[in-house]
């Protein structure tokens, strides 16, 4: 099946990429090379100790550590990394995480427009793109700009192999979240469908192998490689209904990010294949059936993945507002945002129930 359009427009950012197990302990040979001399290290709470294995790798190139990424991105706190960025003299930004630093350190390139170098420890795949979503007075938001654009990515298999078989699903569909919305974007180009069918391919060659036995290089490398991939895909193209339903849940309800990509993926898909099912065979040839929704949840279902909104957190009561909230202001979408339609999906996934073909 060939993905030419009789009209497209394609971009590709000015990205330096390295794949390989043990590649994170090059880091200072990427900070030398972007004619930098300041590093700032950026983690979560929970991976302070990875920042100081990479201060340690840097040596003299590290001048400060800041350890309170956080989900969703908050303002408040990108604006407080922000002022510390300044304060050590920062010309660089070394963020070793998930989707959690990325953003942040996205968030302060924003401000600063500091180079970035990312090492994700997880599927995020937003290292890949020129987006920031981020959090205030309970909504979320995104925008795109070239200053928020990482200049170099650093996939080290080494630093997923320890990721939790739970994280490591959820991570995953995550990613093929931004693939397979990019199939039916307004602006998809050859190049982004061609991206979107290689990466939802690696994760299904790959993932079952990481689950049989998490410490696969191999297919933790080709997980990376789908990872991004499908991110690659989100930096070049806009997304519609699956993201905006995670990003209302997640900005105004604080369900886990990963987790809620998990859930909504196969119901999102599933209401939008009955319009543009054409445009998203390319799911079914690689995961099997007849509706890419439902293969989506079968896939989902036999990795583990979380089925249910409510086993996140998400009380049934609040599925009225989050119909609301996400029908306001909608992303564009090949079928169109009708609320009660949208509430009878938030209701189904919720619930955990099988997607509505």
């Amino acid at each position: 099946m060939s993905h030419f359009r009789d009209e497209f427009t394609a971009r590709t950012p000015a990205v330096r990429v390295r794949f390989g197990a043990g590649v994170r302990r090059k880091i200072a040979e990427e900070v030398e090379a972007l004619g930098a001399k300041r590093a700032l290290i950026l983690t979560t709470p929970h991976q302070a100790d990875t920042a100081d294995e990479f201060a340690e790798y840097l040596g003299p190139l590290a001048v400060g550590r800041f350890t309170e990424a956080a989900m969703h991105t908050p303002v408040d706190l990108s604006e407080r990394a922000t002022a510390y960025a300044r304060e050590v003299g920062a010309d660089v930004l070394v963020a070793v995480g998930g989707g959690s630093t990325t953003g942040l350190g996205k968030a302060i390139a924003l401000r600063t427009d500091l180079p970035q170098i990312v090492v994700p420890t997880t599927y995020a795949g937003s290292e890949a793109t020129p987006i920031l979503g981020q959090t205030e007075g309970g909504r979320k938001t995104t925008l795109t700009d070239a200053k928020v654009q990482p200049e170099v990515i650093l996939y080290d298999a080494e630093l997923v192999a320890s990721l939790p078989t739970e994280m490591t699903v959820t991570s995953a569909l995550n990613a093929m979240a931004h693939a397979a919305e990019g199939l039916y974007a307004r602006d998809r180009n050859p190049i982004s469908s061609l991206m979107a069918v290689e990466g939802l391919s690696a994760f299904k060659s790959a993932l079952p192998k990481v689950l049989e036995n998490p410490q696969d290089l191999s297919a933790r490398g080709e997980t990376l490689y789908g990872a991004w991939l499908c991110g690659s895909v989100l930096g070049q193209v806009g997304m519609a209904l699956h993201h905006k339903l995670c990003h209302t849940l997640g900005g105004s309800f604080d369900l886990p990010h990963a987790e809620t990509h998990a859930v909504i993926l196969p119901h999102a898909i599933a209401y939008n294949a009955q319009a543009v099912p054409e445009l998203l065979a390319p799911i079914t040839e690689i995961y099997g059936g007849e509706n890419a929704g439902l293969a989506l949840h079968d896939f989902a279902t036999r990795m583990g993945a979380p089925l249910a909104l409510r086993d996140l957190g998400m009380k049934e009561s609040d599925l009225d507002r989050a119909a609301d909230l996400a029908v306001e202001n909608p992303y564009w979408n090949p079928r169109p945002i009708e609320r009660d339609a949208i509430r009878s999906l938030l209701q189904a996934a919720w619930a955990g129930d099988t997607p509505r073909a």
